[in-house]
């Protein structure tokens, strides 16, 4: 398992590349984007942005199916005050973003990965230090629809995993349907999965299942909810 955990982290570190107090700052930002927004602002609206501002808590578990193998970690997070609890079948760990040593460094990193992959359509506004290009009528990766992309990379500087690209396919309802990845923005996909299984959490629009071409791939979430500041 340990072997398992180690190639799972580096097969599918699909890590936002900012990891500071800026970021954070972004992640509690009250703002609602005008009527003039970007693509990636209008992508995160249409996964209920607008609802961020309120949500006190999220707890999820992130599973990744691979083959006969299994793995599983759960979190969760207040965004307002930065509070995270992780917990494994081996562990459990308390933090905080704002006083992080060298120890839980590598929590954090595991921390970034399973919440860009749950919330990439705010990421994409969250994350500074990013370059967008756009291309409509674009040839989704698995399925072959044809649909619009929105490329995202990462300065090659900082943060976990710098200098890596994203393409994000979505439909005409603003909706990812598929993604790239692509390991320091070289031209071909280090990884390519759908996004499937929407649910709408407290407001909150979640992708809850990717999966590759192969079938023997499978990242999926359960146990997922969204708590609001006005919620008893």
């Amino acid at each position: 398992m340990k072997n398992f955990f180690s190639t799972l982290l580096i097969t599918i570190a699909l890590i936002s590349c900012n990891n500071n107090k800026n970021s954070e700052k972004i992640e509690n930002d009250q703002s609602i984007f005008e009527e003039n927004s970007t693509i990636a602002e209008k992508i995160a609206n249409a996964n209920g942005y607008e609802n961020w501002k309120n949500v006190s808590e999220i707890a999820f578990t992130f599973n990744v199916d691979r083959g006969e193998n299994h793995f599983d970690r759960s979190w969760i997070w207040k965004p307002k005050t930065g509070d995270i609890s992780m917990m494994s079948a081996k562990d459990t760990i308390n933090y905080n973003r704002s006083q992080m040593d060298s120890l839980i460094m590598k929590t954090d990193a595991a921390f970034i990965n399973d919440k860009y992959w749950l919330l990439a359509p705010f990421q994409i506004v969250w994350d500074e230090g990013t370059t967008f290009s756009e291309k409509e009528n674009a040839v989704a990766p698995i399925s072959k629809d044809t649909l619009n992309q929105l490329t995202i990379v990462y300065k090659n500087e900082g943060g976990y995993t710098p200098g890596d690209a994203y393409d994000f396919f979505y439909d005409k309802n603003l909706k990812i349907k598929e993604w790239n990845y692509r390991k320091g923005n070289a031209d071909k996909p280090s990884m390519s999965t759908t996004w499937e299984d929407y649910k709408n959490f407290n407001g909150i629009e979640i992708a809850k299942t990717h999966k590759d071409s192969t079938g023997n791939f499978k990242l999926y979430f359960t146990n997922i909810s969204v708590k609001k500041e006005t919620d008893n």
